[in-house]
């Protein structure tokens, strides 16, 4: 098993001196740049002109300064706008502002794994992914806990870069929850893989899929929301905590015997091809072509298959039911209101 570093491990000191501008403030921007804060590193905000979060940056007391500015001031830059955006912005406002000895980071590996940005040889080039949304990033490390990391090194010319990665994962939280070392490339495809076949993807289509075939049989959509949707979350949950096995023990036998034996039968081998085919394109790169491409020419297909989403029958029938059970959202903002655009 790889190493795990926590708190106790790390080296404060290899950020202390350094100034850190976050471009984007975002769900994960205003995530790393608050939580830096409150570790006591300095850290300035940079954003686009016109961007809604500036607002929001300054209200929190962060310098809110232009992207090339904020890359000016600093000597570690952390990229954390739109993935389709951010070769265009390295090029124009951080490039031409770093310096020898600085730091380029990410939060994803898709810019340096695809090529899409090439930093110049005499920087540090690394990665911290929380594994997490950035509001759940900036609510455990309010609550005092940490949402565990993945580090990576893509270049290292200082000889420093590995004591400066783990210590900026610590500050935003990673040594609370522990942080592991992997690459940009396995970071990334595997980071594709998940959100494409299960996290995002898959789910959201097996729920959308067997919600559809109840209500067509004739059910109440507020029946099949539950049981499709709103379920969902305890059996996640108990996965959450303490594995498929533990999930398995704390419900009926008979639903353990229908996960035991038609689980399979709806991922068949058939389906495990499509999973394959979708990792090769991910590994090919045509995936990447293919959304660089999309997000270029103004996003038409993504635009309407988002708003066919918003209008799914699921969506309708769940807004109601859940306007019936304030204590789901009891006591917590929204993900909107917690944090800003995309910078």
């Amino acid at each position: 098993m790889t190493d795990i570093y926590y708190e106790s491990d790390i080296d404060q000191s290899a950020i202390a001196s350094r100034t850190v501008a976050v471009l984007g403030y975002g769900s994960q921007g205003h995530a790393h740049a608050l939580n830096l804060r409150d570790s006591g590193v300095n850290v300035v905000v940079g954003l686009r002109e016109g961007s809604a979060s500036i607002g929001k940056a300054q209200e929190e007391g962060f310098t809110v300064l232009s992207l090339g500015e904020a890359s000016a001031q600093a000597d570690a830059v952390m990229l954390l706008l739109p993935d389709t955006e951010q070769a265009e912005i390295y090029e124009q406002h951080v490039a031409p502002n770093l310096s020898a000895g600085d730091a380029l980071l990410f939060a994803h590996g898709f810019n340096i794994r695809f090529d899409c940005i090439v930093p110049p040889d005499n920087i540090d080039v690394v990665m911290v992914a929380p594994k997490g949304p950035g509001h759940l990033v900036r609510r455990v490390f309010t609550e005092g806990g940490g949402v565990p990391c993945l580090i990576a090194i893509s270049q290292d010319a200082t000889g420093n870069a590995k004591p400066f990665v783990l210590a900026y994962a610590s500050a935003i939280g990673g040594g609370r929850g522990g942080i592991l070392e992997t690459t940009f490339t396995e970071e990334c495809e595997t980071d594709l893989f998940g959100e494409q076949v299960v996290l995002c993807g898959g789910l959201t289509s097996l729920v959308k899929a067997a919600f559809e075939i109840l209500t067509d049989a004739g059910y109440q959509p507020e029946i099949a929301y539950f049981e499709c949707l709103h379920e969902l979350k305890l059996i996640v949950d108990l996965m959450y905590e303490q594995g498929i096995t533990g999930m398995r023990y704390s419900i009926s036998d008979t639903a353990e015997y229908g996960d035991l034996t038609r689980g399979p039968r709806v991922v068949d081998d058939a389906v495990r091809a499509k999973m394959k085919t979708i990792l090769e394109e991910i590994q090919s790169g045509s995936f990447a072509e293919e959304w660089i491409s999309e997000s270029r020419s103004g996003r038409k297909n993504f635009h309407a298959l988002e708003s066919a989403g918003h209008e799914h029958p699921i969506e309708v029938v769940g807004e109601q039911l859940r306007a019936m059970m304030p204590w789901i959202s009891a006591g917590r903002k929204s993900i909107q209101e917690s944090s800003g655009g995309q910078g």
